[in-house]
């Protein structure tokens, strides 16, 4: 945005010492060395956790930060919105709940999307009926006209039994690209893999259902845990593709890295 790259990321700590305790927003000149504008911690929006954030801009020009946060005392998530005028703005006794989930289904991570005159969103959606198998996951899709009451219209995607995601999916980016429909997601086939998911390409057309390209993860950490997660791809003004991606580094400890693809496609 006027040669400025704006990321919303959020810090983790390890489970008992305080897990997903902060959401930053920052800016960089280049995509690689950002500054820090604001800081939401976890204790400001009454939650036990915070996870993946998605940071929007109207086209009146405010400022949107949708928070994933955890439920005290259970295993439900809900979603909050921070709205400002700038990115530095962001006030978190100002919240609005924006998908509350329910008794049964806990909603977090979402990943919106601008596209012919509607908002479109891609959310993790998790049961609650048995606090031993909330780790599951599958991803619905919403969409709204205005990015604040948002209409459910399923599941498009979920995992397939016997394979690398068969214990969960959840879409981390979409890429509109030639018609098509190009989404990475973080898959896991086991509650060990949690925080150490893998990074998967599903294709669709239109905004409907999302089939997995391949047998096996399109991309993964080297290291033990093999976590690659969180992806997404932001296409950039000169063409080509830059991406960030939440990974798994030798010592156990997880680092969010960029990349650059000069390719033309979002697969490439």
């Amino acid at each position: 945005m006027d040669g400025v790259t704006y990321l919303a990321y959020r810090l983790r700590r390890p489970i008992g010492e305080g897990r997903g305790y902060a959401v930053v927003v920052a800016a960089s000149a280049d995509g690689e060395r950002f500054e820090t504008l604001t800081v939401v911690e976890k204790d400001d929006m009454a939650a036990d956790s915070l996870e993946r954030p998605a940071l929007v801009v109207t086209d009146e020009g405010s400022w949107r930060l949708y928070l994933s946060c955890g439920t005290p005392g259970t295993k439900h998530w809900r979603v909050e919105l921070l709205e400002a005028a700038g990115p530095d703005g962001f006030d978190p006794s100002r919240s609005d709940v924006v998908l509350p989930g329910s008794a049964s289904v806990g909603v977090k991570d979402p990943v919106i999307l601008r596209h012919g005159g509607k908002w479109h969103l891609w959310a993790s959606c998790h049961p609650l009926a048995d606090p031993d198998q909330a780790d599951q996951m599958v991803t619905d899709y919403a969409t709204s006209a205005d990015g604040l009451d948002w209409s459910w219209h399923g599941t498009v995607l979920s995992g397939r039994p016997g394979e690398w995601d068969s214990r969960g999916v959840r879409v981390a980016a979409v890429v509109p690209h030639s018609g098509r429909t190009f989404a990475y997601y973080d898959g896991r086939a086991s509650a060990v893999e949690n925080y150490e998911e893998r990074t998967g390409l599903a294709i669709g057309t239109g905004f409907g259902a999302l089939v997995p390209t391949e047998a096996r993860p399109v991309a993964e950490s080297p290291h033990a845990g093999r976590g690659l997660r969180y992806l997404c791809a932001v296409p950039l003004p000169g063409g080509g593709w830059r991406l960030y991606y939440e990974a798994t580094r030798a010592d156990g400890a997880h680092e969010l890295r960029t990349e650059l693809h000069p390719g033309a496609g979002p697969a490439g």
